[in-house]
């Protein structure tokens, strides 16, 4: 099947199919801000999403990863899939923004943005539309529930299907240290991975006036804690680094016993796969190494997590120029600096990926993501739609 060529510059187009949707999708954005949903319990949002869609005339797929939604548009011509993802869920906080369209739901709130990112995709795929006949491959959209929880929903779509055939993958995030009209794109780990342990010293009970006759886990645990900050200061090159952190410690239950235990978690942030297996086996080392020192016993249980969102050289590359062509002002490109996680990367671990952070900061505001106050430029989902929608016609041209 022939193609007739694309139009030297596809972006009025495009900017005008979003400009024309654009007040629906504030719509659906303060409508799915005043229900937020949590996890994988994004029942009534999937289901805002699906009819969405179908209006578009699409045919979605529910119940993927649990509460997912999936649909694709096909192109006039054979090539490959590019996968195109946002998150729906919100977190468990309780907003002040005082909005009109404030949570409806005491102790939970959009405070991320992710039903901008929602509604984002849904524009995404009304500016796609028309162009299908002339693209070669297909558009995938995935809508994934429970981005913010320790179990992943870009795990359980994954498990049930949502990346098989996928060959490319994008998603985007808000961000409001960025003026609205912005975008930004980082090279190398966009995001870190996030992996957890959890510590458990084992020594002998014993009266606090008579040290000599316990093993005390206390002092133990303390060195340990003192010794990991190492790990990172003295083992780690600093233009690889990550962050080794202790968030909780408990042992002991009165002033004049030695404990048998104590127990402390916390959490490693790495932005490679090198720095990634440094960090961990060091952690190993150390604790091994002060139990043997201290003469305790110690359990060691660490957890990884979400791997590090790595953003595709080549892909970055070409967004820098589909952006500046749609917007004449070419993304901010840095070095990636975030130690956040964001479970996207179980998606760029099996094909090359990006994230496109959108400027979502609004004049005269200092916001930040995961704050009871946040209050995104609601502009920011058009120029993100847009700004994908641009993307995807070019790497499918």
């Amino acid at each position: 099947m022939s193609t007739p060529d694309l139009p030297n510059d596809p972006g009025p187009a495009l900017s005008a199919r979003v400009a024309a949707i654009a007040p629906r999708l504030t719509e659906i954005r303060r409508d799915i801000h005043a229900h937020p949903e949590l996890g994988f319990e994004t029942v009534r949002t999937s289901g805002i999403v699906a009819e969405e869609l179908r209006r578009l005339g699409l045919e979605p797929r529910t119940g993927i990863g649990r509460n997912g939604v999936v649909a694709e548009i096909q192109g006039g011509a054979p090539g490959p899939c590019l996968l195109i993802r946002a998150d729906m869920d919100a977190l468990p906080m309780q907003e002040l923004t005082g909005l009109p369209y404030a949570s409806t739901i005491p102790g939970r709130m959009h405070a991320c943005g992710h039903d901008l990112h929602t509604a984002t995709l849904i524009g995404v795929a009304a500016a796609l539309l028309a162009e299908a006949p002339r693209l070669r491959g297909r558009i995938r959209l995935v809508f994934q529930p429970a981005e913010e929880t320790s179990e992943s929903g870009a795990e359980a779509m994954i498990a049930d299907g949502a990346a098989e055939g996928a060959d490319l993958a994008l998603t985007l995030h808000n961000r409001p240290e960025m003026p609205v009209g912005s975008f930004g794109l980082t090279q190398g780990a966009s995001t870190a991975a996030c992996d957890d342990f959890e510590v458990t010293v084992r020594g002998t009970s014993g009266h606090a006036a008579r040290p000599h006759a316990a093993a005390d886990p206390i002092v133990a645990a303390a060195l340990m804690i003192a010794g990991l900050q190492t790990v990172i200061s003295r083992e780690m090159n600093p233009a690889e680094s990550a962050v080794l952190t202790v968030g909780h410690i408990v042992g002991g239950s009165t002033h004049n016993i030695i404990p048998d235990s104590c127990l402390f978690r916390g959490t490693v942030r790495s932005r490679s796969p090198a720095a990634r297996d440094r960090a961990e086996a060091g952690l190993r080392r150390v604790c091994q190494g002060v139990a043997m020192a201290q003469n305790v016993a110690v359990d060691i249980d660490y957890l990884r997590g979400v791997p590090p969102l790595m953003n595709d050289p080549a892909l970055v590359a070409r967004a820098m120029e589909s952006l500046t062509a749609q917007f004449g002002t070419a993304p901010r490109l840095e070095p990636g600096r975030s130690f956040g996680a964001e479970d996207f990367s179980y998606f760029t671990e099996r094909m090359p990926g990006l994230q496109l952070y959108v400027g979502a900061g609004q004049p005269g505001r200092d916001d930040r993501v995961h704050n009871s106050d946040y209050q995104p430029d609601e502009g920011s989902i058009g120029l993100g739609a847009t700004a994908l929608a641009r993307l995807a016609v070019d790497l499918l041209s």
